[in-house]
């Protein structure tokens, strides 16, 4: 990738950010309804399950408001939390102020390729929903490799799974997922007009650059990574989302035929 089309992606996506940031957790559900929530919370429980020796530190990449920089200070991580965009970054500290005041949150304004720590700092390193966001995710995984601890976990989640692009083997399949992923943003347009919310469009074809048929994010590269840095062990699971906060009437339908549309990565090195 050329270093226009790079500075490109991260001026998109400092802009979508600071648009989003006062209105994120509204504009989000399949991130912040209660299914998916709680789906987090099971995941990381398993994580902490596996360091060894915890010292308790923790890297939140990619932070925004604090999705998972508050769910692991509830777990008594001390949290580095680092975001590119400004706006999230001051929803964030507001929102915990009291753990930074009490020297267990540390909030990091910067691009990932700005930033530098001790090798093996971190005990834990989690990034929700940011792979698809980065010039370059793959270099931005072997950084974050490099910051974390041996027998140290890294959690990657939220990112569209090696089946979302691809049709499905039988016809309805196909079918069922395409009205599926259209109906979702149609269902949320309904929602936000019955609760009287009037919420401005944005164009995220740079922001989301790698969240598009035509470069996908690669798992079979991901998994390279982890080989490459020696990881002891690489797992990815791809799991249903939840995108629309009324129901979609399509959900099961689409559970029973199609594949999962999303992934995540839990890797121990």
């Amino acid at each position: 990738m050329d270093e226009h089309l790079r500075a490109r992606i991260h001026e998109a996506n400092v802009a979508v950010h600071r648009f989003e940031a006062e209105y994120y957790e509204l504009l989000h559900p399949e991130v912040y309804s209660e299914q998916e929530q709680k789906r987090i919370d099971s995941v990381l429980k398993r994580v902490d399950q596996l360091i060894e020796d915890n010292q308790k530190k923790a890297l939140d990449f990619g932070a925004g408001t604090g999705n998972l920089t508050g769910k692991l200070l509830s777990m008594n991580y001390t949290v580095t939390a680092i975001d590119i965009s400004a706006e999230m970054c001051a929803i964030l500290k507001k929102k915990y102020n009291t753990f930074l005041e009490a020297e267990k949150l540390t909030v990091i304004h910067s691009p990932i390729e700005n930033v530098s720590f001790d090798r093996g700092k971190f005990d834990l390193i989690t990034c929700y929903s940011v792979l698809h966001h980065l010039p370059d995710y793959l270099g931005a995984i072997q950084k974050l490799s490099v910051l974390l601890k041996k027998a140290g976990v890294m959690y990657l989640d939220h990112e569209a799974s090696p089946f979302y692009w691809k049709n499905e083997s039988q016809g309805l399949a196909n079918l069922v997922k395409q009205i599926y992923f259209h109906s979702n943003p149609l269902l949320n347009t309904l929602y936000f007009r019955m609760v009287g919310l009037n919420l401005p469009s944005y164009d995220y074809a740079l922001s989301d650059y790698w969240h598009k048929k035509e470069h996908p994010i690669d798992n079979q590269e991901i998994e390279g990574v982890f080989e490459k840095e020696g990881f002891e062990f690489f797992k990815r699971t791809d799991y249903y989302l939840n995108g629309t906060w009324i129901g979609n009437p399509l959900s099961y339908l689409y559970k029973r035929v199609c594949k999962p549309e999303m992934s995540l990565w839990v890797a121990k090195k």
